[in-house]
């Protein structure tokens, strides 16, 4: 998607270098349709420059601050020397999933969606979620429900949420912890695993979460989540341990969490 306006002074812009002069660059901007800046030669590299064509090539692809904007010229001024690697890195970054998301939404809606159809649904996801990729990759974790606030309807969302859950790639990670259960009550076994089966949630974990309680050791059960990030997985491992905690005790036992596993001299 390329925006119709104009960017904003300070912000970081992905180009392609279509003109060298002896006195600066041009650059055509990636994001913004019908957009052209120019760095100046000051601003192409840091000290004192003798070819301009030492430091850049036509077709070469740019990320540039934009230093100033002037409608009524026509007139986009651009550095390139103060954007510095992290910024570089974390802007082509940005780029590209703003390009897959591109591409998505011509799976999900078609390549014939016209122009104010594609952009209506682009900005409710820009307005949600800051990029249209971050509202891909959300609908693929929480599905319809992340969803729910954007303002599409239905079949929309059903659109983005089926294209998602085919082509995005989600990041998760894993935690794991311990915990120790015990119940000397005449009825134990079967309070064990009752705690064991409030533990693993009783089939009321949400879809973008796995988790898993497996035995390592008596008393000791391993419990191990996987989850879109940490902090949601940090929740279900504390949630779970918690569970087995409070199913075993009302049962007359004991329970306790610790994220090391024990060794037989501990």
């Amino acid at each position: 998607m390329k925006f119709t306006g104009w960017p904003e002074k300070g912000e970081l812009v992905v180009g392609e270098v279509d003109e060298i002069a002896d006195f600066g660059v041009f650059v055509d901007l990636d994001e913004y349709e019908d957009k052209r800046g120019l760095v100046h030669v000051s601003e192409v590299a840091s000290g004192w420059i003798k070819n301009i064509r030492d430091h850049v090539n036509v077709g070469e692809r740019v990320v540039a601050k934009v230093l100033d904007v002037d409608e009524s010229s026509q007139q986009i001024d651009l550095s390139i020397k103060d954007v510095n690697d992290h910024q570089r890195s974390d802007k082509i970054q940005e780029w590209k999933n703003e390009r897959k998301a591109d591409k998505w939404m011509t799976i999900a809606f078609g390549e014939d969606v016209d122009d104010e159809r594609y952009t209506e649904i682009a900005q409710a996801l820009y307005s949600e979620f800051g990029s249209m990729y971050d509202g891909f990759e959300q609908a693929a974790i929480h599905g319809a429900e992340a969803l729910e606030d954007v303002g599409l309807d239905d079949d929309d969302v059903e659109a983005i949420v089926e294209t998602a859950r085919e082509n995005v790639s989600v990041p998760y990670v894993n935690v794991t912890g311990y915990v120790d259960i015990e119940c000397p009550t005449a009825d134990g076994v079967d309070a064990v695993k009752e705690a064991l089966k409030a533990a693993e949630g009783n089939g009321e974990i949400p879809d973008e979460v796995q988790l898993d309680v497996s035995y390592v050791g008596s008393p000791e059960y391993r419990i191990r989540v996987r989850a879109p990030d940490y902090k949601t997985a940090e929740t279900h491992l504390e949630e779970s341990a918690e569970r087995a905690r409070v199913s075993i005790e009302s049962a007359g036992g004991s329970g306790s969490f610790h994220r090391e596993q024990q060794t037989e001299e501990e």
